[in-house]
């Protein structure tokens, strides 16, 4: 299965992923799921929102275990991330059936569309729509670098955008959702464990900052005459890391847009994004509202106006202690393995659904910690002992 996912999307200069929503390369991600399930004999469907089922035994009857992740990726992104959890849930299929179990819930494996946000600007789109933490009309306005549309991009992918919109119905069939995923961040690899479990995930969010200032030649304008947005840009993104730094938190500007846009033209319009997470909501009060203070004074300073539009956020997520507990129980009594609890600063789908189903998560260690890049990574023997402590889990939780 790795190897047949290896190829797609992948970008031959920099070696990392693009298979962002409803790209060509989300498709054939899409087409290797379908095949994956059928294949298994297992029963596949589509939902209204694009994200992709595959079932053993009928969901209807209720209290249905399910696990999975999401195939797509940000730009020039990693192979484990989203894929490592959908492969292992597969996988980990195989196993109970090479064990004979006997299932007694139906069990089911799930890829979400868009988690990344790659395309869209905002993450886990599939699971916040299903969910209902993302209205129709808040959807139909997300549009791509290019101006296409969400529903545009899914009907050029042969999908109805008409039926976008919350699904409880679903829901309510979902007694437990677990998700895998690779660690993204070295916890366990300086602990020495393989395997561990999700205690929350951070509360984090994006905020948009738009500095305006006065489109200029670059060699005929004096510094003095200038309104350059670059700059009060420049002081804000060193403001977010050393006010990140003070409150324990992360704090990054990893995108950035310029106009014109032009070698020799001082820009009219900066516009850079901010992804703040800490522990806590008032350490990312606290970061978030030292970035602003620092930006508008900059921005003053050179005559530059500002604007700050928070585009998401997402509230701290404990996930469901009684299930994060039987995880333990279960890993723990049954098998070898030591399983920390710890938390992360990454977000999930299983973080999006958690308000609406029991959810849980398991990571598998990454060594280096480096995720969203090419270089990210999980050894192969830590990758199978993630597959059977998610089997031995759905066993536990599908099986008695």
């Amino acid at each position: 299965m790795w190897n047949q996912l290896r190829p797609i999307g992948r970008h031959g200069a920099s070696g990392g992923y693009r298979r962002f929503a409803w790209s060509v390369a989300d498709g054939e991600c899409r087409d290797w799921f379908e095949a994956q399930a059928r294949g298994r004999g297992l029963a596949y469907e589509v939902d209204r929102n694009g994200n992709q089922w595959a079932w053993l035994g009928d969901p209807a009857r209720g209290d249905a275990v399910v696990t999975g992740s999401h195939l797509d990726s940000v730009p020039d992104g990693g192979a484990f991330d989203g894929p490592l959890g959908v492969v292992s849930a597969f996988a980990a299929l195989d196993e109970l059936r090479r064990r004979d179990v006997r299932f007694t819930k139906p069990l089911g494996i799930v890829n979400f569309g868009d988690e990344e946000g790659a395309r869209f600007g905002l993450a886990c789109v599939g699971s916040r729509l299903t969910a209902g933490a993302l209205t129709v009309d808040q959807a139909h306005r997300l549009t791509d670098a290019d101006g296409v549309t969400l529903p545009q991009a899914m009907e050029a992918a042969g999908y109805d955008p008409g039926t976008l919109g919350a699904d409880p119905e679903r829901l309510n069939r979902i007694g437990a959702f677990v998700e895998l995923h690779v660690e993204q961040g070295r916890a366990l690899d300086l602990s020495g464990d393989r395997v561990g479990i999700a205690s929350a995930i951070w509360p984090h969010g994006r905020w948009r900052f738009d500095f305006r200032g006065e489109a200029n030649h670059a060699g005929t304008t004096r510094l003095a005459d200038r309104r350059d947005p670059m700059l009060p840009y420049a002081e804000t993104v060193l403001a977010a890391r050393r006010e990140a730094d003070l409150a324990g938190a992360v704090a990054t500007f990893g995108k950035i847009a310029v106009e014109p846009n032009g070698v020799n033209a001082i820009p009219s319009l900066v516009r850079g994004w901010l992804d703040s997470r800490a522990a806590d909501h008032e350490r990312l009060d606290a970061v978030v509202g030292g970035v602003k203070r620092a930006a508008r004074e900059y921005a003053a300073a050179h005559g530059v106006d500002l604007d700050v539009e928070r585009e998401s956020f997402t509230p701290v997520v404990e996930f469901d202690h009684a299930l994060r507990d039987e995880l333990a129980r279960i890993l723990g009594s049954d098998t070898d393995l030591r399983v920390p609890v710890l938390g992360t600063g990454a977000g999930h789908d299983a973080g999006i659904l958690s308000g609406r189903v029991p959810t849980a998560m398991l990571f598998v260690r990454n060594p280096t910690g480096v995720s969203h890049s090419p270089a990210e990574f999980a050894a192969e023997d830590d990758c199978v002992t993630g597959v059977l402590a998610l089997a031995d889990v759905l066993e536990g939780l599908a099986c008695t």
